[in-house]
């Protein structure tokens, strides 16, 4: 599992367009996916890739996590992009299309072939109905690899399901479910999809509430407009951090040395809350660092 900090809000920004590369760095996204796949036209991925390995290798970008989304290793710039993604030494590389647990294997085998450092981690796209029938088996296949994230791709996969999209995404709600699951029970971190209507602020801040709700840890964006309403949605409220103090406070007096059981504040506290209310409190110093970095 990857070191706690704040993945509140997850940018794609087109690898193609050095505007936008430049513009990021003054972002308040808290991780950049920068995108050599859907976002690159075939004929300039190669100039694109070229791009977003300088930009990352330059730096510039503060404390946000840097993340390159590869083509897949089954095109023809699968392989070139691996390589020279783990020699720019982002955060994160992102494999899209990921369908099954050989999958896993072969990425990891790539990495080491190119002698990705272990502290390099490894996100994966899951975007097809395939893999979500196989998400037991791909979230096993990470066990002790550089796997620690799935991110969700909704679009692939109401177009895949040949579905309609519906505002409440009830139709998902089974997907979304089997996919946080499948993450949780290894430990990955795990990120809502987008948000395609840039115009509507309201059904945004609507979708992100349900994601946060379904429990993901983030959700990505494809604007800028969105990064400042998605980090305030997915922040712990203050409310909620102030008795997660009092949570931990209250386990950590001798008094209450030996007992499992608490009223903290007029609420009925067990262990397992102690625990939520560990990494609450450490979210929340993350994004507190993190807005002091800006």
């Amino acid at each position: 599992m990857s070191a706690i900090r704040p993945r509140r809000s997850v940018l794609y920004m087109p690898g193609a367009n050095e505007r936008a590369l430049e513009k990021a760095k003054t972002l308040p996204a808290d991780s950049l996916i920068l995108d050599l796949e859907d976002a690159v036209a075939p004929e300039a991925k190669a100039e694109a890739r070229d791009r977003v390995c300088a930009a990352v290798k330059a730096g510039g970008y503060g404390p946000r996590e840097l993340v390159i989304r590869i083509n897949g290793l089954d095109t023809e710039w699968g392989e070139a992009d691996l390589e020279a993604a783990v020699a720019a030494k982002p955060d994160a590389i992102l494999a899209p299309k990921v369908t099954r647990a050989r999958d896993i294997e072969i990425l990891e085998a790539a990495l080491h072939g190119a002698q990705a450092s272990p502290q390099l981690q490894l996100w994966i796209m899951i975007e097809t109905p395939l893999a979500i029938l196989n998400l037991r088996e791909i979230a096993a296949a990470g066990i002790d690899t550089h796997l620690t994230a799935f991110v969700m791709g909704t679009n692939d996969l109401i177009k895949d399901f040949r579905a309609d999209p519906l505002p409440d995404r009830s139709n998902l709600a089974t997907t979304l479910t089997l996919s946080v699951a499948a993450a949780r029970s290894h430990d990955y971190l795990i990120f809502d999809g987008v948000f395609n209507d840039i115009a509507d602020a309201e059904g945004f801040a609507a979708e992100a509430r349900q994601g946060k709700a379904f429990g993901f840890d983030g959700k990505t964006l494809i604007h800028p407009s969105q990064v400042g309403p998605c980090n305030n949605i997915f922040a712990p409220p203050p409310a909620a951090v102030e008795q997660a103090r009092a949570v931990i406070a209250a386990f950590a007096d001798p008094a209450n040395a030996g007992k499992g059981v608490l009223k903290v504040n007029g609420k009925m506290t067990e262990l397992l809350h102690l625990a939520q209310a560990k990494r609450m409190v450490a979210v929340a110093e993350a994004i507190a660092k993190r807005e002091a970095a800006q």
